[in-house]
């Protein structure tokens, strides 16, 4: 498996990670743990060793159904995992990056972890009530207690960033993009770039929406949270099919799949994006490592560009309260 740095952080990690969230929460019926180490194992056998998780996942369910199965392959593999929210009774009631709480959330990540040192810890979410200069400060001084080896945001704004990196070297930014979401574009890949900042695109197959397989009839399972999504409203689907049926176009033309050129297209943009999909299913991660080996000229790029601007993509990614909590 190809490799690439995350920045100039000097952390290097497989071209394609592993999203592990749903395999323990988020997308309606919980995969067979059993199933889901199994799983784990054979994406390490394939040469990936970037791998996903963080708190909120289950909660904790994640976390330590990662640490199970990667236990090991501890010295091959490249574990992040998220602080940020609090929990009572099992259940989020919001976010807490205060210095001690963070302090407390890494020790739990650790146990359920099974580790001695967390290799990339993301801020899940910026907390507007803690400095960010705070945040980045305790995450300093656990790097030099040697309990984190590199730090990270998720769905931060530049100033954010800005203002991280100069109090701790931020090594990666891991936020939404895709094709079915451009917005860092604008502002935060060139910020990323001009920091030495690696990208860690999440969702970036558009939770399941660029693969082809989601359509005007699909019925999400009841617990899926897709269907609190405004962008997977019906009329929203349907309003959106165009960019799937380019993909799919563009995917015939290369003899692979719309999955596969919805990553070969992320890889494309820069050398220092990592993206992270997800799957519980050894076929679709296997379909998916294939985007590496995709190449995509600049005449494909250009004619995809000219495209996709022509398609306007209708529907917020989150509720109006989640919303509140990203790019600030």
């Amino acid at each position: 498996m190809e490799t690439r740095k995350l920045g100039t952080s000097g952390l290097e990690v497989s071209a394609l990670g592993l999203g592990c969230m749903g395999m323990s929460f988020a997308y309606g019926v919980i995969p067979d743990k059993k199933e889901m180490i199994a799983l784990l194992r054979k994406v390490v056998e394939s040469g990936v060793n970037f791998f996903d998780t963080a708190q909120i996942y289950g909660p904790f369910t994640n976390e330590e159904l990662v640490g199970e199965a990667l236990a090991p392959f501890r010295n091959e593999v490249v574990i992040a995992t998220k602080f940020g929210f609090q929990f009572e009774n099992g259940k989020s009631i919001g976010l807490n990056s205060r210095p001690e709480y963070i302090r407390q959330s890494v020790e739990d990540s650790l146990k359920r972890l099974n580790i001695e040192t967390i290799d990339l810890l993301y801020q899940h979410r910026v907390d507007p009530n803690v400095p960010i200069e705070d945040v980045a400060g305790t995450v300093k001084d656990l790097i030099q207690e040697g309990k984190v080896k590199y730090f990270g945001l998720s769905e931060a704004g530049v100033q954010t960033i800005r203002r991280a990196h100069a109090v701790q070297s931020v090594a990666a930014l891991q936020s939404e993009y895709s094709m079915f979401w451009r917005e860092p574009e604008a502002e935060i890949i060139p910020t990323l770039e001009e920091l030495g900042i690696g990208f860690v695109p999440f969702s970036p197959l558009g939770k399941g929406f660029l693969t082809g397989k989601i359509s005007k009839d699909t019925v999400f399972k009841e617990n899926d949270f897709r269907n609190s999504v405004p962008r997977f409203d019906l009329e929203n689907r349907i309003a959106n099919q165009p960019l799937v049926d380019l993909v799919t176009e563009i995917a015939a033309q290369k003899q692979a799949t719309p999955a596969q050129i919805a990553l070969a297209w992320i890889l494309a943009q820069k050398p220092w994006l990592v993206p992270i999909p997800g799957t519980t299913k050894l076929e679709r991660f296997n379909e998916n490592i294939g985007s590496v080996s995709i190449e995509l000229t600049s005449e494909d790029l250009q004619k995809i560009e000219g495209e996709i601007s022509k398609i306007n993509i209708k529907g917020d990614r989150y509720q109006a309260a989640a919303q509140k909590m990203i790019n600030r």
